[in-house]
């Protein structure tokens, strides 16, 4: 046995086990609640036949995915949480993998390290090995759940199976992009542009047949092609984790072919100086913030866009169904008889998101003290108080945009299809959301000011936390001041009707008084403190 080699498996432990532990509790809490409720949403005999014809509608086919098997617990738990609990793996694999490998190497920790008997390629596949233990565990924890809620053992083990190989795939995917790419944002980005469109293509490819063949081509495409609990077909699953074993080999090969600190695509030598919004502190941060704040808004706007061109389909087919608008109820799709329900169900959603963007850009300012990048700026007549305040102001505006984007977006959609929504209240429908995303923003910030440590952790609780709080509250029939916990039980249902103002305001109170609070805390700690 190697000692050096051990001790590289423990680091990355310890960099990754507060996170997986939280992923994987995730992953499989949402299936165990999803089936406890199946008795109760499916206690009318009718039911099955109603959300099966609901979910045969190709809107909701796009958004929610091919109905399989909705008779039974296992069934109806794959089309209810699936996706999510596929996304959420595959967002967890990318974001670490990313972290610990390309993120480290730019932070110069790797340069001691490799200066020892571990060569780079056995640094890589042990760090790699460490993450994709986490999606193997998330699939096992599943299955076990799904089984002994009662469910099929066939069903449970095809889908815990594809939800560790999607997880494989993604780890092998983030680990390719830290090879090629010499900065650890490329990296995140270019995975994260393959996990949207591998989601996209499913969608398109469940909501129009006639190019259904674009699943084949998607990693959650082949997720579904594997309809647990109907066919429970292995062979799409057989060909991911291929794929996923064929691309962590490349990830091996590139590691051996390139140099410590760089990639296989060489950053560029010299170019032409880029002065513009250097002058100030203010414009400085503006300018951190555009090309990430184009990524989020290209990924939101596709996805808004989509709901909108799927809005009419929807309400017009549960207009004229109006048994079917109850069951979608009873199941939780609530207000979908109408475009301006139907927008603020998925409008409530934009929260999760464009709080993660406040988070994630609070964790960057955080990062970039980390890496000694702000130890020359602070060094200057710069008072940390305003470098804080510029990257503030620069975050609320970039969710400003990211909501306008969304709500955009949705009325263009449902313009477009010849659906009845202005863009007043699409924007008003979508704005809804900001409070919960001033909550993450001064969660995180609070957090950089007195346990820098944990931003993104703190920065997730309101808008990610607090969706989830509100689903498990429901799901389990908690008191209501438990699901009242959760900042979404305020949210009134924008545009279908209006804002509700003291909810409004008590969270923006709420999330000033955070940022107040992180802002002492930064002034008085030390830089890396």
């Amino acid at each position: 046995m190697n000692p050096a080699g051990g001790a590289v498996t423990r680091l990355a432990v310890r960099q990754v086990r507060r996170s997986a532990l939280i992923t994987l509790g995730l992953a499989a809490t949402m299936p165990a609640l999803v089936v406890a409720t199946y008795t109760g949403v499916m206690a009318d005999p009718g039911a099955a036949g109603s959300i099966a014809a609901l979910a045969a509608n190709p809107a909701i086919r796009t958004l929610f995915g091919e109905p399989v098997a909705l008779d039974q617990a296992g069934g109806f738990t794959v089309w209810r949480v699936g996706t999510f609990v596929a996304v959420l793996l595959a967002a967890w694999a990318i974001l670490v993998t990313t972290r610990i490998t390309r993120g480290e190497e730019d932070a110069g920790r790797w340069d001691v390290l490799l200066a020892g008997r571990v060569p780079l390629r056995a640094v890589v596949a042990r760090h790699l090995a460490v993450v994709m233990t986490v999606p193997v565990a998330a699939g096992a924890a599943v299955t076990a759940v799904l089984i002994l809620a009662g469910t099929d053992p066939a069903g449970a083990a095809v889908h815990g199976a594809g939800l560790g190989a999607l997880g494989l795939f993604f780890v092998a995917v983030a680990g390719l992009t830290a090879q090629v790419f010499p900065a650890r944002a490329a990296a995140t980005g270019s995975a994260v542009a393959v996990l949207g469109a591998g989601l996209l293509m499913r969608m398109v490819g469940d909501g129009l047949p006639e190019v259904g063949w674009l699943r084949r081509l998607s990693p959650f495409g082949l997720l579904a092609l594997s309809e647990p609990y109907g066919q429970n077909r292995v062979l799409p699953l057989l060909i991911l984790f291929t794929v996923a074993v064929a691309l962590a080999g490349t990830v091996l090969a590139a590691a051996g072919h390139r140099d410590v600190g760089g990639g296989l695509v060489a950053a560029a030598s010299g170019r032409r100086p880029r002065l513009r919004l250097l002058a100030t502190v203010e414009g400085f941060a503006v300018r951190r913030l555009l090309r990430p704040l184009t990524g989020w808004a290209l990924g939101i706007g596709a996805y808004y866009l989509l709901i909108g061109f799927t809005a009419r389909s929807v309400t017009e087919f549960l207009a004229d169904n109006p048994a079917l608008a109850d069951e979608a109820a009873r199941a939780g799709f609530t207000g979908l008889g109408a475009v301006e329900g139907f927008a603020a169900t998925l409008f409530a959603l934009l929260a999760l998101p464009v709080g993660g963007f406040a988070a994630v850009r609070v964790s960057a300012l955080v990062a970039a003290e980390t890496s000694r990048h702000l130890t020359l700026l602070c060094a200057q007549p710069v008072s940390r108080f305003r470098l804080l305040t510029a990257k503030l102001a620069a975050t609320t505006g970039g969710a400003l945009v990211l909501i306008t984007v969304a709500g955009a977006a949705v009325w263009v959609g449902v313009t477009a299809t010849g659906g009845e929504l202005s863009l007043p209240a699409a924007l008003a429908g979508a704005g809804n959301t900001l409070p919960i995303v001033l909550l993450s923003l001064g969660a995180a910030t609070f957090a950089a000011g007195w346990a820098p440590r944990v931003v993104a952790i703190a920065g997730s609780l309101p808008a990610t936390g607090g969706f989830l709080l509100l689903v498990i509250a429901e799901s389990i029939g908690a008191p209501a001041w438990v699901a009242g916990l959760s900042p979404f039980a305020h949210l009134a249902p924008v545009p279908l009707i209006g804002v509700d103002g003291a909810a409004t305001a008590t969270m923006t109170a709420l999330a000033a008084a955070l940022i107040v609070g992180g802002a002492l805390g930064y002034r008085r700690r030390d830089l890396q403190g």
